[in-house]
């Protein structure tokens, strides 16, 4: 069955790039609603924005949806990734900026916070999208493949050329709480001379060693170090679960993404709706957080 948060969730905290102060609220919202972001600040024309993949505007730091009114949101992958780990279907989130709080830059403080607040079930079947066949995207050297499997599976590479990072791979199975264990705590990252240079650009104002992992020539300048050994690539898979989830819907399939960003992210996506005989949606007929093995499926009449 579908679900929805039991009763409103707000937080404080600051943006990434804006550096400003942001008031965000995670409130009930009805079956078959989805996520859907509203931008309170904003009093004139159109103020929300649904949360899928044909309404990204901007990938190029983080993930940016927008409407037609020019009203944006961005920075909300790591939110987004929450949802889909804890199981929320529908949400209205509300928030008086431009940009959803970096929190300590993992899902773990908004994962938190709705495991503790609690989920609604609603009298309304759960729909998920069922990857048929492989639909692959692949350029300047990345490369994301979404393929048939029988849960949601994410898996990833990345290389980077630096003595803390290396090439790393790492895969993870959605389901048995396997999300909130092994990657909602993998923090955001970023090397030091990127950071100096978007700072000069205007940009990453609200980040600190509080919420990023911040490499410099050295290695890790956190003093707490890694969460992780291998934490990049699992904030990676974070960013990819929580950008798949802009397909309005859960996926079951395997997500494989070689040195992946938000753009190949949405790229995938496009190309997987391009080609309807890719996928189906699906209804779930018991309930998807039983454990592994004993969720069915059955086929129903919608438009694909």
């Amino acid at each position: 069955m579908q679900r929805t948060v039991s009763e409103i969730i707000t937080v404080k905290g600051v943006g990434l790039h804006s550096g400003q102060m942001i008031t965000l609220s995670i409130k009930p919202a009805g079956a078959d609603e989805g996520i859907t972001f509203i931008r309170t600040d904003v009093t004139e024309g159109d103020n929300a924005i649904p949360a899928l993949w044909d309404h990204v505007v901007d990938t190029q730091l983080c993930t940016v949806i927008g409407n037609e009114d020019g009203v944006r949101v961005g920075t909300i992958e790591h939110l987004m990734s929450a949802l889909r780990g804890a199981g929320i279907d529908n949400a209205l989130i509300e928030l008086d900026g431009s940009e959803v709080p970096v929190m300590d830059g993992s899902a773990a403080p908004f994962l938190e916070l709705i495991e503790e607040t609690g989920a609604a079930v609603q009298p309304s079947p759960r729909r998920i999208i069922k990857v048929l066949k492989e639909v692959s995207v692949e350029r300047d050297g990345k490369r994301v493949t979404l393929s048939p499997a029988e849960n949601s599976v994410f898996a990833g590479e990345i290389a980077f050329d630096h003595q803390s990072v290396g090439t790393q791979r790492y895969e993870v199975e959605l389901f048995n709480g396997n999300y909130r264990h092994e990657i909602a705590a993998a923090r955001t990252f970023g090397f030091l001379h990127e950071v100096e240079w978007m700072r000069s650009q205007g940009l990453a104002l609200g980040g600190s060693l509080d919420n990023a992992v911040v490499l410099g020539p050295e290695g890790v300048m956190n003093p707490d170090g890694l969460r992780f050994e291998d934490e990049f690539i699992r904030h990676k898979l974070l960013d990819a679960i929580g950008d798949l989830y802009l397909a309005g819907l859960p996926i079951m399939g395997a997500y494989d993404g070689v040195k992946a960003g938000h753009a190949i992210n949405n790229e995938i996506l496009k190309a997987l709706f391009a080609d309807k005989d890719a996928y189906e949606v699906i209804e779930l007929c018991v309930d998807p957080f039983a454990r592994a093995g004993e969720s069915e499926y059955r086929e129903v009449a919608l438009v694909s």
